[in-house]
C-alpha cells in the first residue's frame, strides 16, 4: 500500500493528462495501466486546477432556470432540497435535520437570500450570498442565541413560519413562488397565515430536467474524474496480482482508496479553506470476495481473503468538484469454471448492447428489453436482480432519472449519462458478475467515460 502511494506522486506531470502506453512517460502503478485504452470520442478532460464548478456556472444556471419559468409567472424561485441547493448555487452542504431555503427573486440578477442553520453561516455567507437569516439550533427556542449571548428557553419556532415570515418581508407574498417540493398540510396552513394568497408551484421536473442534461463543463469534470478511475482500477488490478491468496477485499479496499486520495489531491489546489477542494470523494466500502459478490446488495462486512476459484468485485466511486460517478469491475480467480466464464461473457455483451443502442432519441425501455432478453436468451434468468442501469447524477445525485427500466419509457437526450451495470448473481455457486462505468449519450452510441477493459485478458486472473 505504501509502494502505491509512493508511485502516485509524480513530478513534472499531472495525472489526468498523462499518457498510457508502457514507455518511460507511463506511470508506475505497474503493467496494467499498459491495457487501458482511451475513445477517441471521449471529452476533453478538465485542466488541473478547473477542480470545481466556478460560481459564474452556477448564477448561469440559476439564471436559465428563471428563463424557463417565465410562463409560471413566479416572483421568486424557493428551494429546499440539497441537491437543488447546490446545483443552482454552488454552495457545497448538506442540511441533515436542520431545514434550509435558498430564494431566488426573479425580477433581481444575481441574488441569493438564505434561511438556514446558523452552524453553516460561515460557509455560507462566504459564498454567494445576498443576505443570509439563520435561525440558532434545531429545534429552534424562540430568542435562543447563545452565540450572542442570548441563552433563552423560548417557545420552539415552526421554521417554516419563521422563513415565510422572511419572504414576507421582502415583498413577495401574495403572489406566485415556485418551489422544488410539494407543500404538506400543515404548510399549506402556515402559508394561509403568514402569506395569504401566495400559489406555490411546484417545478421539481424543470430542476431535474436541467440536471439530467449535462453542460460540457460537467463532462469535462466528469471525464477527469474518470482518468483517476483508469489508474485506479490498474493499480488494483496489479494489487491483487501482486498479493494474491494473501490479500483481502477489505486490504484492497482501503489500499485502492488511499492510493485514490493521492491521485486526486496530488491535482487539486487545495489550501485548507472553504469551498476549495469540495465535492471530493474516492469511496471503495463495496469491494469484495467470494460470495458476497453474489448478491446485488450484501449486508455482511467484507473481510475475506481472495481464494482461487472465486470472483472478486472492485468497486469504487468518485467524485471531483461532484462531478464523476462509479466505475466497478469484476475478476474471475483461476481456475474458473464454464459457469464462471459463459455469466462473464453475458455480462460483456449486454454492456456493448447498452453502448451501441445509447443514442439520442433512443426509448429507456426498449434499451433495457434488448439487454434483459439477450439475458434470458443465453439461459441467465433467474440470475438477473435488477434493471440495467439509472441515470448517473452529480453532487449529492448518484442515481438520477431516467433509469435503463422496462417501467421507464423517456427519451434520450445528448448528453444525458448513464450507469452501465446489467449484472448477473448465482448465490448458490457464490458467482456474481456485476461491473459498471458510466457513458455519454451521443447522436451515435454511448460512450464510455473510462479506459478500463470489459475484456478477459483484464478479468481472469491466475494467482
Amino acid at each position: 500500500m505504501g509502494t502505491g502511494l509512493a508511485s502516485s506522486k509524480i513530478s513534472d506531470s499531472t495525472l489526468a493528462d498523462a499518457p498510457h502506453g508502457d514507455g518511460p512517460e507511463s506511470l508506475t502503478s505497474g503493467n496494467s495501466e499498459r491495457l487501458l485504452h482511451q475513445d477517441p470520442d471521449h471529452v476533453e478532460p478538465a485542466p488541473i486546477g478547473y477542480d470545481r464548478l466556478p460560481l459564474e456556472w452556477h448564477q448561469m444556471r440559476t439564471r436559465t432556470l428563471k428563463k424557463r419559468l417565465t410562463d409560471y409567472g413566479a416572483e421568486a424561485i424557493l428551494l429546499n432540497t440539497d441537491q437543488n441547493i447546490v446545483y443552482f448555487t454552488g454552495c457545497f452542504r448538506g442540511s441533515g435535520e436542520r431545514p434550509t431555503w435558498s430564494l431566488l427573486p426573479t425580477q433581481e440578477e444575481d441574488t441569493v437570500y438564505w434561511y438556514s442553520p446558523g452552524i453553516d453561516r460561515d460557509l455560507i455567507e462566504s459564498w454567494w450570498c445576498t443576505e443570509n437569516e439563520y435561525y440558532f439550533g434545531y429545534p429552534h427556542a424562540e430568542g435562543g442565541f447563545p452565540n450572542r449571548g442570548q441563552v433563552v428557553q423560548g417557545p420552539t419556532v415552526d421554521l417554516f413560519e419563521w422563513m415565510l415570515q422572511g419572504v414576507r418581508s421582502r415583498g413577495l407574498g401574495g403572489g406566485t413562488i415556485a418551489v422544488d417540493w410539494t407543500l404538506s398540510e400543515s404548510q399549506i396552513a402556515s402559508v394561509s397565515k403568514v402569506i395569504p394568497g401566495t400559489r406555490f408551484v411546484n417545478i421539481q421536473a424543470d430542476c431535474l430536467s436541467m440536471q439530467q442534461i449535462k453542460t460540457s463543463e460537467e463532462l469535462k469534470l466528469s471525464q477527469r474524474a474518470y482518468r483517476y478511475f483508469d489508474r485506479i482500477h490498474a493499480f488494483a488490478r496489479d494489487y491483487i496480482l501482486e498479493r494474491g491468496t494473501d490479500l483481502t477485499d477489505f486490504e484492497l479496499g482501503q489500499a485502492l482508496q488511499a492510493f485514490g486520495i493521492e491521485l486526486l489531491m496530488n491535482d487539486v489546489v487545495a489550501d485548507g479553506q472553504p469551498h476549495s477542494a469540495v465535492g471530493i470523494e474516492v469511496t471503495s466500502n463495496y469491494v469484495r470476495a467470494g460470495i458476497a459478490s453474489a448478491y446485488p446488495h450484501p449486508n455482511q462486512f467484507f473481510y475475506q481473503k481472495l481464494e482461487r476459484g472465486q470472483t472478486m468485485y472492485v468497486n469504487c466511486d468518485i467524485k471531483l468538484g461532484g462531478m464523476g460517478g462509479e466505475c466497478y469491475r469484476n475478476y474471475v480467480i483461476g481456475p474458473w469454471t464454464t459457469e464462471q466464464e459463459r455469466m462473464w461473457e453475458v455480462v460483456a455483451e449486454t454492456i456493448q448492447i447498452q453502448e451501441e443502442e445509447s443514442k439520442t432519441g433512443a426509448v429507456c425501455s426498449d434499451i433495457a428489453a434488448k439487454i434483459h432478453q439477450h439475458q434470458v436468451d443465453a439461459g441467465m434468468a433467474e440470475y438477473i436482480y435488477h434493471r440495467p442501469a439509472h441515470g448517473q447524477g452529480q453532487f449529492f445525485s448518484g442515481h438520477q432519472p431516467p433509469f435503463i427500466a422496462l417501467g421507464d419509457y423517456s427519451l434520450l437526450e445528448e448528453n444525458m449519462t448513464f450507469s452501465m451495470e446489467p449484472g448477473l448473481y448465482d448465490a448458490a455457486r457464490g458467482i456474481g458478475i456485476n461491473p459498471s462505468d458510466n457513458l455519454r449519450v451521443t447522436a451515435n452510441r454511448g460512450v464510455r467515460f473510462s479506459s478500463v477493459p470489459f475484456s478477459k485478458e483484464w478479468s481472469f486472473l491466475e494467482l
